[in-house]
């Protein structure tokens, strides 16, 4: 009997030191390439087929004689993952503002510039977009800048969010003479500070804060200052770091912090200003705008979703949260199986954490394809169903005649998953146990995601005993919601689209920008 508890200990040691491999090369990957997602998706189907982050946002101040231009680069490709689609950088040297943005990767939009001491500067900022549906126009590239009668720029701004006012304001901006050059929520922003520079920098970022609604998250610059802000219910993320005593920089994750070598801070509050004044170089201020506005409700689906696993938020590793909604579900919903398996990349530390828990040995064989590229188009259904296959296989070997435990990080049309399915019921499988580690998306998010529209949410549609029935899985369990605030640790948290709750009134449904 004791020398059966010794075995087993050592079998249970092996296995645990095997997870923290499968951990160690899971993140090490994340250090020569971006983080991907959303693999099953052909191009017509792929804004449909899950969220989508909007952009990341990055923005730099130094003192001294850093190349902040290059930093710029490196942080915005850290935040590759919230937005391929154009990418953007403005910097501020000897008082004057230049702007570069196309559309692309970060590394293609930059990888040849034919004067690059045009764009050395103490100040850049940047972002990187996702683009919404027939909002592909050059216009809508960030940064945003505005220029004054000598068509010199004397304000820039890169955002991440949503406005829920922005038709009403921009109407009112309109009726006051005010003219528009893109069709994004992010100009009303722009232009409102413009608006306001009388009042001074602080006070016009002030007055524009108390007019909006919604979620955003903003760095910008003028001719001779820096800033970034973040709206009263810190919706989106926004993490300040420091390079040394007179670099500061700030980005939308703390990755992009890591990229360039700068050490966090803090997360910048719920309604928050933070700016440097012009007559005290390489001091950084801050001031809140309204204390008893400011409450803390960052979006949950940053750390089951879209944040890189490697990032912070809110003090908060992503991994470990997402390894613990592994853990929980496994609490929630034990199933007997003879492997776990997550669907990259999201997916993967959720089922390492479902395989600590349960003891049931998790194996990485789902195999991505990474060369593939986001713009495969294919021309028939039957050749999009292939497509399948040359984005993602399994290792057969390691699955047939077995009962397997699949980890996602969420179900959103239904569509994704019910072709993982089916690649798996060819390899053999036995049995297929679905576990979704957030609970049922049933409603659309206005606060800065690009959701798919209720219509087309399918849990807000099926009963999950239906969803299971539609994926042909043995069984399907989600995350509950109670369960996802345990592991956050509060309820000090955004859940909209699980709870159809919102932090802020939702506005008009219009169109979403960014």
């Amino acid at each position: 009997m004791i020398r059966s508890i010794k075995i087993k200990s050592t079998l249970e040691k092996i296995e645990m030191k095997s997870l923290d491999i499968h951990k160690s090369e899971y993140l090490k990957q994340f250090e020569t390439q971006t983080y991907g997602r959303n693999l099953f998706r052909t191009q017509e189907e792929e804004r449909l087929d899950a969220p989508n982050e909007e952009c990341g946002i990055f923005g730099m101040y130094s003192d001294g004689d850093l190349d902040t231009f290059s930093l710029s680069q490196f942080g915005l490709f850290a935040l590759q993952h919230r937005g391929q689609e154009a990418c953007g950088i403005s910097v501020l040297k000897d008082g004057k503002i230049t702007n570069m943005k196309d559309e692309g990767l970060v590394l293609d939009v930059y990888k040849e510039i034919a004067d690059p001491e045009t764009f050395m500067g103490n100040s850049a900022i940047g972002h990187t977009r996702y683009t919404t549906a027939g909002d592909k126009k050059k216009y809508n590239f960030q940064p945003f800048f505005a220029k004054n009668e000598y068509d010199q720029i004397i304000l820039s701004i890169a955002h991440n969010g949503n406005l829920t006012n922005a038709k009403e304001l921009k109407a009112q901006l309109e009726a006051e003479g005010v003219v528009f050059r893109a069709t994004s929520d992010s100009e009303v922003i722009l232009r409102l500070i413009q608006k306001n520079l009388d009042l001074g920098l602080r006070g016009a970022i002030k007055a524009t804060m108390e007019k909006i609604e919604g979620a955003y998250s903003v760095v910008g610059m003028t001719r001779n200052k820096f800033f970034a802000f973040r709206d009263f219910n810190g919706i989106r993320p926004l993490v300040l770091g420091a390079i040394n005593e007179n670099s500061y920089v700030v980005a939308s994750e703390s990755v992009a912090l890591d990229a360039v070598g700068a050490q966090y801070v803090r997360d910048i509050l719920p309604g928050e200003i933070i700016y440097t004044n012009e007559n005290e170089p390489g001091k950084l201020h801050s001031i809140m705008v309204d204390e008893a506005k400011a409450k803390q409700r960052i979006c949950s689906f940053e750390y089951i979703y879209f944040a890189r696993p490697d990032s912070s938020l809110e003090n908060i590793n992503v991994y470990e949260i997402r390894e613990k909604s592994g853990e929980k579900i496994w609490e929630q919903a034990p199933v007997e199986a003879d492997v776990v398996i997550g669907v990259p990349d999201s997916g993967v530390p959720a089922a390492i954490g479902f395989s600590k828990a349960s003891g049931i040995p998790f194996r990485p064989v789902l195999i991505k394809n990474r060369y593939i590229g986001r713009s495969f188009i294919v021309p028939t259904q039957e050749m999009r169903e292939r497509v399948v296959n040359l984005k993602l296989n399994p290792i057969i070997s390691e699955i047939k005649d077995k009962r397997v435990v699949i980890i996602d990080d969420s179900i959103v049309r239904g569509t994704t998953s019910k072709r993982l399915v089916k690649i798996l019921k060819d390899a053999g499988v036995k049995e297929i146990h679905f576990r979704s580690v957030s609970p049922p998306i049933i409603a659309p998010c206005y606060l800065g995601i690009d959701t798919p529209s209720k219509d087309d949410l399918i849990s807000a549609n099926m009963t999950t005993e239906e969803l299971r029935d539609y994926l042909g899985v043995d069984s399907l369990e989600f995350l509950s919601t109670e369960n996802l605030k345990v592991i956050l640790g509060s309820a000090n948290h955004c859940f909209g689209c699980f709870t159809e709750e919102y932090p802020v009134g939702k506005g008009e449904e219009v169109e979403l920008f960014n």
